[in-house]
């Protein structure tokens, strides 16, 4: 399962599981990574544990402890649904749907870089 959880992150779905604040455990901690004296004197970092799962998000996108709440929230709620339907899942069909345009889109760029050296093979066979 832990693939799965990869993909959390990055959608936003209306119908993920719902989170209950009784199950989760919240700590703020500081950051970690660049950013200097902002990031060792403040903590703005959020993390954040599903106790029944035991999944536990980190975030510190902002310097902002609410919109890091927020956010901490919102992955957790897509890890969680992810972690509990698996293939099912919205988030993961998202994914998946995602991969697959990615691999279309090379597949065509690999394609036209094929036609355009075909191009100029035939341009120099031309001037010959």
């Amino acid at each position: 399962r832990a693939p799965l959880l990869q993909a959390a992150g990055k959608k936003n779905s209306s119908n993920l599981l719902e989170l209950t604040e009784a199950e989760l455990k919240e700590q703020f901690v500081r950051g970690d990574g660049p950013g200097g004296q902002a990031t060792n004197k403040t903590n703005n970092c959020v993390v954040l544990k599903h106790i029944p799962s035991g999944i536990v998000v980190k975030c510190h996108q902002t310097r902002s402890v609410e919109q890091n709440r927020k956010i901490a929230r919102e992955i957790l709620q897509e890890k969680i649904d992810l972690f509990y339907k698996g293939e099912d899942s919205e988030v993961f069909k998202e994914k998946k749907a995602s991969e697959k345009k990615k691999q279309e889109k090379k597949r065509r760029a690999k394609e036209n870089l094929e036609r355009k050296k075909h191009f100029k093979e035939m341009q120099q066979l031309d001037k010959k």
